[in-house]
C-alpha cells in the first residue's frame, strides 16, 4: 500500500461523503462532521489492517521457527566413505 495513493483515496472519499451529506441536509457543519467521521473510520481501518498484517507475519514466523526438524528426511548416503 502506497501512502500517496491512500491519502488521495481517503480525501476523495471524504469529499464525496461531504458533498453527498451537504446535498441531503443542506448544512455545511453536518457535511464537515460526516467527512471528519469518515476520515477517522478510514484511519482506524488502516491501522487495524497494518496491525493485522504485522501480527499475521509474526505468527507465521513463529510457526516456521517452531517446526520440528524431525519431519526432514535424513540425507541419503551412496555407500562411499568420506
Amino acid at each position: 500500500m502506497y501512502l500517496p495513493q491512500f491519502l488521495v483515496g481517503m480525501f476523495v472519499t471524504s469529499t464525496i461523503v461531504a458533498v453527498w451529506t451537504y446535498a441531503v441536509t443542506g448544512s455545511v457543519w453536518t457535511a464537515l462532521g460526516w467527512a471528519t467521521i469518515d476520515l477517522v473510520v478510514l484511519q482506524v481501518g488502516c491501522v487495524v489492517f497494518v496491525i493485522r498484517l504485522v501480527f499475521k507475519s509474526a505468527t507465521a514466523d513463529a510457526e516456521a521457527d517452531s517446526a520440528s526438524l524431525s519431519h526432514v528426511a535424513p540425507p541419503q548416503r551412496d555407500g562411499t566413505l568420506l
